[in-house]
């Protein structure tokens, strides 16, 4: 675990995280309100406040909710788990099958994976078989020249590699269940399925396969990630950012034994689910049918599929913190914006596309804490918006200082929420509270926007996309898209105004 960290970037101390660069932050931010005139924080009135103030105790208490969560987890209940783990997985050893998807990813991150791979099939504590699901020749051959020159002649780690066509990542999944299936696993042996550009630790089976014995009703678990980026700074302390806020989300959720994803890059699955040609059916093909979109097809998302399955057939899914997967990050594009955009309307779009069915499936079905975490998921796209909204209006409608009381608070508060990090990641940078803020905003735009698109995908690596549809009614128009999000928009601003008293009720304009 520690060897993948520090591969990761994390073994040198960056300038940003240094004690003189926080320093320097906090000396900033008192300087600004310091520099403040008294009557700025005056200009605020009991109506902005009101506007807020309940609304952040929400959404603060939340989050501190999760933050204490994650502690419990990971410092109380989870190294009772990895004890127990540890005895069972010497007790009686699983065949483990690791199946890795391959597709458009260079020769040298796909050594990197598939060398790793191999070395965890050796280190496994039964015996092991790589499942390679690839496209192209060339790929074929670098794989096997890898396992003869890693694995040689020995009995204990087989290979076997399922050829397709470039059709996407659920078809790949789908070849790749049905060869696991051909060889007729038992039922408690574990499946790992693992992304062409994620590089597992050298002991993922010895310390993941053993949770499976624990509890006949454990389906998956999925473990903590860094990243590798391979881009501007901007994007590794983005990545860096995002995997660390990941690993408090996650060991929150984990305590009640239902993950909120099952990762693509690396999700651990109870063999006799990965055999089901139910469950096989869902990653391969899924679909949502919506009111006003109709039936569409799932062409991303496919660890939502997988995830929804568990989630539905009442299995638990666990997280693993302190087993560490490296994934190797190509931003789709060198601007920022752009890259951030593109990642996010194919996340937040898979999580949306899903989100309610399985708020459908109801909290005495899937439990209370998950039921209104998933529920968040939905909530939290609008009153992300709300702060910004309020101090918009405020500086156009009350006074032009709301907007720098709006910074100062942005400024001070995500700073404490980066700190907060320190409980997840063993430093922490003074971008982070710049970071936090573009994705709360620009991420909720995002979501909004995505919501009423919940038929357009795309993905960042292939050609797959789902612009080339079959017509649609009218009803389901781009241009019906466009108004609905508009006419959202306007409600929501028109709701804040009014609770802000910058714009009258009906009932004030009346002769």
């Amino acid at each position: 675990m520690t060897s993948i960290r520090e591969s990761a970037g994390n073994g040198s101390v960056r300038l940003s995280e240094t004690v003189g660069a926080h320093i320097l932050y906090v000396v900033a931010v008192a300087a600004l309100a310091a520099a403040l005139p008294l009557e700025a924080y005056g200009s605020v009135g009991t109506g902005i406040i009101g506007a807020v103030g309940i609304l952040a105790m929400w959404r603060y208490g939340w989050g501190l909710l999760h933050f204490v969560r994650a502690l419990v987890f990971r410092k109380m209940i989870f190294p009772r788990q990895r004890k127990a783990a540890d005895a069972a997985i010497r007790l009686d050893p699983p065949h483990a099958y690791l199946l890795v998807t391959t597709f458009r990813i260079d020769s040298i991150v796909t050594t990197r994976v598939y060398r790793a791979a191999f070395e965890a099939a050796l280190a496994a504590p039964g015996k092991a078989t790589i499942v390679a699901s690839i496209v192209e020749t060339g790929d074929q051959r670098l794989i096997k020249s890898l396992f003869q020159r890693i694995c040689g002649d020995q009995d204990k780690v087989n290979l076997v590699i399922v050829r397709i066509a470039g059709t996407g990542k659920r078809d790949a999944l789908a070849y790749g269940f049905r060869a696991v299936a051909r060889q007729a696993p038992a039922p408690d042996d574990v499946v790992a399925v693992i992304d062409g550009d994620s590089i597992v630790p050298r002991d993922l089976v010895w310390k993941c396969a053993g949770f499976f014995r624990l509890d006949p009703a454990v389906g998956a678990l999925t473990t903590d990630e860094t990243s590798e980026v391979r881009g501007a700074r901007i994007f590794q302390e983005w990545y860096a950012l995002r995997f660390a806020q990941r690993h408090t989300l996650m060991s929150s959720v984990g305590l009640s034994e239902r993950v909120l994803t099952l990762t693509g890059r690396m999700s651990m699955f109870r063999a006799n689910i990965i055999c089901s040609p139910e469950f096989i059916r869902q990653v391969e093909l899924d679909y949502v049918d919506h009111w006003r979109l109709g039936r569409f097809k799932f062409l991303t998302g496919d660890d939502k599929s997988s995830w929804f399955w568990l989630l539905r057939n009442g299995y638990k899914m666990l997280y693993v913190p302190d087993v560490v997967v490296l994934t190797v990050e190509d931003p789709p594009s060198e601007n920022f914006i752009s890259a951030a955009a593109m990642l996010m309307v194919r996340w937040f779009g898979n999580m949306l596309r899903t989100n309610s069915r399985a708020v459908a499936l109801g909290p005495w079905k899937i439990g209370l804490f998950t039921w209104w975490a998933i529920l968040d998921q939905r909530m939290s796209m609008w009153t992300s918006l709300v702060g910004f909204a309020v101090a918009l209006l405020a500086a156009i409608f009350i006074s032009g200082y709301a907007l720098l009381l709006y910074a100062l608070w942005i400024l001070a508060s995500r700073y404490v929420l980066t700190l907060s990090l320190l409980a997840a990641r063993p430093r922490v940078s003074v971008f982070y509270p710049f970071l936090l803020y573009f994705n709360q905003i620009f991420g909720s735009l995002i979501k909004v926007h995505v919501t009423f698109r919940l038929d357009r995908q795309k993905w960042t690596r292939q050609k797959t996309t789902s612009g080339n549809v079959a017509k649609r009614p009218l009803i389901a128009s781009n241009f019906m898209s466009a108004y609905m999000h508009g006419l959202a928009l306007t409600a929501f601003l028109t709701v804040l105004a009014w609770s802000m008293d910058v714009l009258p009720t009906p009932m004030h304009i009346l002769p």
